[in-house]
């Protein structure tokens, strides 16, 4: 793919051979320099990616390259390839293992399609204005699955959720429910399973488009054949070494996420929180006026849910309002509101209809860090339906009225 810049490499050694592979692929101009002048060279030939031989290099020289290239608008990838140090959490790691020029190849451009979002989501925002990379931390509102079920799962679910949400996966058929209902950063496939269980599941990632991009990190076992997935890293390590490799490629999807949610927002001209997927509050409030008026006039159902969290507990409302968001069907709308709870409008459905939708909703909520039930986390929801000369007023009334009670 075509990009507006060079991809430079900077190594200690002249020209590293891996530098061949971009020459071969004839895709990319390529610039090398070496560590003293990295940063002189980032100013002067303004790439559009950079990769760097990290053989040999200290952490501190290492974290000085990705936070120049962080701040950069838009998104400058780093790729370090064979990191043996601590990886800052902006640099995207590679290992020269099995299939490595193909996998090369696939990680860059993976990497500079997100360059390419990021460009237009600065070029479409009135005004104008550059979103570096550093100004955002996405992390925090990132998710990771972990699958597994072997020594290593606690140990594992500890250093990735230090960092990031997870959710626990005790098995792959649980984990494909995962991946339809919640929006997933990353996937860490631990022990537990035999080679042709993890091929199929590779294998099945491998065909979904919406997952060739997603990083994939196998810390069990040799997986043999290829698959065409650009963020895929066979890893067997300790669990610290894993979390420290895996959360750099679950941030890079985590801030693609959030780049597609702010064009869908500038798309809807604002109406849509790009944090959430929801409605913003001032659209909401518009929207569902107009819903209850015109459900009045010409009859039909129409019922309103309020989900409440723990205020003590905002990234289990933040990821109810992504759930919410992902999971809700096209005819319905809601936000969050000024006290945090997340409203639902169902238009066309009656009372017991609706208590179906919630109860489906609430029960993908409930899974947490380790996979299993945390009463703490899950929402009370109260559930009303539009009655004869009901106002949106009146009807919102109701609904923070009724006795609110745990989803079941």
């Amino acid at each position: 793919m075509s990009q507006q810049g060079p991809v430079l490499i900077v190594s200690a050694a002249a020209r590293p051979s891996f530098a061949g592979v971009l020459d071969e692929a004839r895709l990319f101009p390529v610039v090398a320099t070496d560590w003293m002048d990295a940063g002189r060279a980032i100013e002067k030939v303004q790439p559009a990616a950079v990769i760097a031989a990290t053989a040999g290099v200290d952490a501190a020289r290492l974290a000085g390259l990705a936070k120049l290239a962080a701040a950069r608008a838009p998104y400058l990838p780093l790729i370090a390839v064979d990191p043996a140090v601590t990886l800052p959490g902006t640099a995207i790691p590679l290992f020269q293992r099995r299939g490595f020029p193909d996998r090369l190849i696939a990680r860059l451009n993976a990497s500079l399609r997100i360059r390419g979002l990021h460009a237009t989501v600065m070029r479409r925002q009135v005004p104008p204005a550059p979103i570096a990379m550093s100004d955002i931390d996405p992390i925090g509102e990132a998710t990771a699955l972990l699958i597994g079920r072997g020594g290593s799962y606690p140990a594992l679910s500890v250093a990735l959720g230090e960092r990031a949400g997870v959710v626990g996966a005790l098995s792959i058929e649980a984990a494909a429910k995962h991946l339809n209902n919640r929006d997933i950063d990353g996937i860490v496939l631990g022990e537990g399973f035999t080679p042709r269980v993890m091929d199929a599941f590779l294998t099945v990632l491998t065909e979904d488009v919406r997952f060739r991009t997603l990083p994939v990190i196998v810390t069990s076992g040799e997986v043999t054949p290829r698959y065409d997935l650009a963020n895929l890293e066979v890893l067997p390590a300790e669990p610290p070494r894993i979390a420290d490799i895996t959360l750099p490629l679950i941030r890079q999807h985590a801030f693609e996420a959030r780049l597609s949610r702010t064009l869908r927002a500038i798309d809807a001209q604002g109406m849509i929180d790009p944090r959430t997927g929801l409605l913003t509050k001032a659209a909401f409030e518009r929207d569902f006026a107009s819903t209850v008026f015109q459900t009045g006039e010409r009859g039909g159902g129409l019922s309103v849910a309020r989900f409440a969290f723990d205020n003590t507990r905002p990234r289990a409302q933040f990821d109810g309002a992504r759930i919410i968001s992902r999971l809700m069907r096209q005819t319905d709308f809601g936000a969050v509101l000024a006290d945090g709870s997340i409203v639902i409008v169902f238009t066309a459905t009656d009372l017991r209809n609706a208590h179906a939708i919630t109860r489906r909703l609430a029960s993908v909520m409930r899974h947490t860090q380790h996979g299993r039930r945390d009463v703490k986390a899950e929402p009370a929801v109260n559930v009303v339906t539009l009655q004869p000369n009901d106002s949106a007023q009146s009807l919102l009334a109701r609904l923070y009225a009724t006795p609110e009670r745990a989803a079941s």
